[in-house]
């Protein structure tokens, strides 16, 4: 990222004509735009800054990037605000994914909350993290067991028998799990606990009722997800460290939070307009396709001829329905928490324009979680683009993504049902 911070010039946006040529504002490009002249003048006054302000710049600079306009336009930063972060943010995917399903069942919540905790308790050497997993598996059992009714009353009708199904799955499991770590067997427990958290998800998905808020007229006629959607995604890399290799890649789009942004990406997965795209940018910051061949920026809509926007949503941590057509920035409200964070290595999202909210159209990325500008919990993306899902299973393997890489296909494996105004393919 240090040539994206080279381009901060004398702390006002400055507009450098002559760095580079963008063609069209959305087009993705593998090139970087060079630093300007007087590079020493830059880091002296960048050097000046406080740290805060310095990954503000930087990841304003970013952020003009990831939104698609790949001009060399740099932001002055608003002043810095204090930003209460907590603790321990969680940045698994799955983890995120559960917290955002519109439910309230305390016992439910706790017996996640426990599973969870193991991955911490991991982090004690030896045999001595075997303890505090042990007691996080007997609590979960005696929480089914003490509040099983408490359970089982939230669920949703018609989602009953799915969710007594997941019950059971859950307390064998739990019951393997103990045995798993009274043998010792230390690295079998992340696999034991990431099956014992799928069956909780599950369970806390069976108790959804329905769609928890109305989509805005003005969009309730677009593609949109009322539920979530589990797809593969599958991408031949012609150079890795091992040679060329065919990864797969499960990723969840969460219609719940984001049913207009996860709605039109099922679309235009359902309309393959995926298959057979490259990977269009690949830089150690985010991995970023969906740009068609031809004049047009974006998906053409066969019914009007006209390039489909898709309009900035994102929806707040106690909110009761997502915000449209303003970031959060714009409305004064950076500081608080998307229920759809960019907390997790793989977050999936829309690209657009820098100035228009609205723009998006076909371009996503996926971000490269680890970048020191991005840090969990904190970071300034978050609510500055429109987050719709994440990458569940296979995303250590984006680093590998390169520009040229081909997607073979991302197809539905579950979901497509919740697919409301969906494409006639």
């Amino acid at each position: 990222m240090s040539a994206l911070m080279n381009l901060t010039s004398q702390g006002r946006a400055a507009r450098i004509g002559s760095a580079c040529v963008v063609p069209r504002t959305q087009r993705t490009t593998s090139y970087i735009c060079k630093a300007i002249n007087k590079t020493d003048n830059v880091h002296k006054e960048v050097n000046v800054r406080s740290p805060l302000e310095r990954a503000a710049i930087s990841i304003a600079t970013a952020a003009a990037v990831v939104m698609g306009t790949f001009s060399p336009l740099v932001l002055e930063p608003h002043a810095a605000q204090a930003i209460l972060v907590s603790s321990d943010p969680v940045k698994n995917a799955a983890a995120i994914l559960r917290n955002a399903l519109p439910i309230d069942n305390k016992p439910i919540r706790q017996v996640q909350k426990d599973l969870e905790s193991i991955s911490e308790a991991l982090r004690i050497p030896g045999s001595k993290s075997l303890g505090p997993v042990s007691r996080a598996i007997r609590a979960s059992q005696d929480v089914l067991s003490r509040q099983k009714d408490t359970i089982v009353k939230s669920f949703a009708p018609e989602k009953k028998e799915y969710g007594l199904e997941n019950i059971e799955k859950l307390q064998a499991a739990l019951n393997e799990f103990q045995a798993l770590v009274e043998a010792k067997d230390k690295q079998a427990v992340p696999i034991k606990q990431r099956e014992a958290l799928t069956y909780v998800g599950n369970i806390e998905e069976a108790m959804v009722k329905g769609f928890p808020f109305q989509v805005p007229p003005e969009y309730a006629d677009r593609p949109l997800l009322l539920g979530r959607a589990t797809l593969e995604m599958k991408v031949n890399c012609r150079q890795t460290p091992e040679g060329p290799q065919t990864f797969m890649q499960t990723v969840v789009l969460d219609g719940y939070n984001a049913p207009v942004s996860a709605g039109q990406f099922l679309d235009l997965v359902l309309r393959k307009f995926y298959d057979g795209m490259e990977i269009q940018r690949a830089d150690g910051f985010v991995v970023q396709f969906g740009d068609p061949e031809g004049p047009a920026d974006g998906f053409v809509d066969p019914k009007t001829g006209d390039i489909r926007r898709v309009p900035f949503e994102v929806k707040v941590v106690g909110d009761k329905e997502p915000i449209y057509d303003f970031t959060l920035e714009d409305l004064g409200r950076v500081n608080e928490q998307p229920v759809l964070p960019f907390n997790a290595y793989g977050t999936l999202a829309w690209a657009r324009n820098e100035f228009e909210n609205n723009s998006a159209s076909s371009q996503v990325f996926f971000l490269l979680k680890e970048s020191e500008l991005t840090p969990t919990g904190s970071n300034l993306l978050d609510g500055r683009f429109a987050v719709f899902g994440y990458i569940t299973q296979g995303q250590d393997v984006l680093s590998d993504f390169k520009v040229g890489d081909k997607i073979e296909y991302i197809k539905v494996i579950d979901g497509a049902g919740n697919l409301k105004n969906g494409p006639s393919v």
